[in-house]
């Protein structure tokens, strides 16, 4: 039972990194991705996509979960999960999906803007159907937002859409030379902190 609660405060604990406001935070979340240059228990430094190096502090209670590739046979009806995605409401297509693991079920749910690309969205939401095709699978989600408002969006994973989970990481995952994705609190005087680093699994990229 121990181990069972471990996983599910990590779990939920990473995904909260994927939120896009926090009402006990200091500033607005800043979704960074990269790879680590240098980490200590202190601060770890991430050279980013846009070609900046960041140093991110890490709040005392920092921890890390990796981010999995799993087979598309794990997107099934029921599963929650979180779907990137291009284009609009009536021919959007994924950019990755994120099959949450049922302790995170309902976390960030809704359908909102994300910043993977520009004009990317964000939908976090349950599988109510699955229809196989020739270039893939479309999935209808169902979702219903912190607001109370409810809503479909109908999406079409490709064939080699990047499709992953969360798996309990230790810190010792997160090394030089690790692809990481971390959603940080920017204070005031222009410093960054986080609680929780995304870790790519065996070297890959965490794709949201």
């Amino acid at each position: 039972m121990t181990s069972i609660r471990l996983f599910t405060g990590v779990v939920v604990a990473s995904v909260a990194l994927l939120a896009t406001a926090s009402a006990m935070a200091q500033g607005t979340p800043t979704r960074l991705r990269g790879a680590i240059t240098a980490i200590d228990d202190k601060t770890v430094t991430i050279a980013t996509r846009e070609g900046t190096s960041v140093a991110v502090k890490l709040n005392d209670n920092w921890g890390v979960a990796l981010v999995a590739p799993v087979a598309i046979s794990e997107i099934k009806v029921g599963s929650f999960v979180g779907v990137a995605s291009m284009g609009s409401d009536a021919d959007r297509s994924a950019l990755e999906v994120l099959v949450f693991p049922e302790a995170a079920r309902g976390s960030n749910e809704g359908h909102y803007p994300w910043d993977l690309q520009p004009q990317s969205m964000m939908t976090n939401a349950t599988v109510a159907t699955v229809a196989a095709g020739g270039d893939g699978q479309t999935l209808k989600l169902d979702y219903k937002d912190k607001q109370g408002v409810t809503g479909t969006q109908t999406i079409k994973v490709k064939p080699g859409t990047p499709i992953v989970t969360f798996l309990p990481g230790k810190k010792e995952d997160a090394k030089v030379g690790a692809k990481v994705f971390t959603g940080a609190v920017k204070a005031q005087d222009g410093t960054f902190s986080t609680s929780r680093l995304l870790v790519g699994k065996d070297g890959i990229a965490p794709p949201m």
